[in-house]
């Protein structure tokens, strides 16, 4: 008998178990789109007689909305939409070629609900990269380069305000070979095709790209989660444009390779396009590019592959 009501009494705590799982109630809140988005921008020198601006192709944009958690934009620098995250409601952009472009900001709210706007604006850049630049890196016509594993500090990191140097870390030579030897087999064409005045970037990576994972990272097929190291990665080519630096570091070349779109990089698959380079020579390449984290400058040292 005893058996029996203990029996009872356990089946009847379980079903008030059951009872009181199925009564609660969850609720995700209000999916609110953002409202008001506005994009705001200052063409750097501009005024009656130059309404394009003063040639130096810098745009400060502004965005407000309400009811914004995050946002995403897209500059209207390539033929795709790419849209990036910004960490800042105020952001400075360099042109690198006169034109007109049409950009694109995404404001998300709660759930992801999210509210779009567009702004178009006519830019004017008067920047013209040195030509012994071009050639020393294109060889007037394609030059390959890869990270140069033999000397020290061929990566490091440093400040990206206030500094020139890669203080804070310094790679040894072959610092990378046994977790990420994918950094030194990996190679950046650079080519200058002279029929169209242009330049293109083919980046191949016969063992995966080296680079961070999610967010961390731009370049398509990453996963979303994991250590730095190689991953698959296709390759890519892509337009690239030189436009001068706005560091300050009298070290500089005062030139900046801004690569075109999200698909391609160089050395290490960062966030940022932007590439100044500190030195140039026939036999090396010194490049200086602001880092997956916000505060972070990342150094790169490139030889030419045999």
């Amino acid at each position: 008998m005893k058996t029996k009501i203990l029996y009872l009494i356990s089946f009847l705590t379980i079903g008030i178990g059951f009872t009181n799982c199925a009564e609660e109630e969850y609720s995700l809140g209000d999916l609110n789109a953002p409202t008001n988005l506005v994009i705001n921008t200052e063409i750097i020198g501009q005024n009656a007689e130059n309404p394009d601006g003063d040639g130096s192709g810098d745009v400060v944009i502004n965005i407000t909305a309400d009811g914004a958690i995050g946002y995403k934009i897209d500059y209207g620098t390539a033929a795709q939409s790419e849209l990036v995250s910004l960490s800042s409601t105020t952001v400075t952009k360099r042109y690198s070629s006169t034109g007109t472009y049409l950009i694109t900001v995404v404001a998300y709210g709660s759930g992801g609900s999210s509210t779009t706007a567009t702004k178009e604006i006519t830019v004017r850049s008067d920047f013209n990269v040195e030509p012994e630049i071009v050639t020393y890196l294109t060889n007037n016509s394609s030059k390959t380069w890869v990270v140069d594993k033999d000397v020290p500090g061929h990566l490091g990191v440093g400040p990206w305000e206030g500094s020139s140097t890669p203080e804070w870390w310094s790679s040894a030579i072959d610092e990378k070979v046994a977790c990420c030897n994918c950094f030194y087999t990996s190679t950046f064409t650079f080519s200058f095709l002279a029929g169209s005045n242009s330049y293109q970037i083919n980046v191949a990576t016969p063992d995966g790209a080296f680079t961070k994972t999610g967010a961390l990272s731009s370049i398509p097929g990453i996963p979303a989660s994991g250590d730095e190291g190689c991953y698959s990665y296709g390759g890519a080519v892509t337009p690239f444009t030189f436009t001068g630096a706005t560091s300050g570091i009298a070290e500089s070349t005062e030139t900046v390779i801004v690569l075109g779109g999200t698909t391609s990089f160089i050395g290490y698959g960062a966030l940022q396009k932007s590439y100044e380079i500190i030195e140039l020579t026939e036999n090396e390449m010194y490049l200086r590019v602001q880092g997956t984290e916000i505060g972070n400058a990342w150094y790169l040292k490139l030889k030419p592959a045999l």
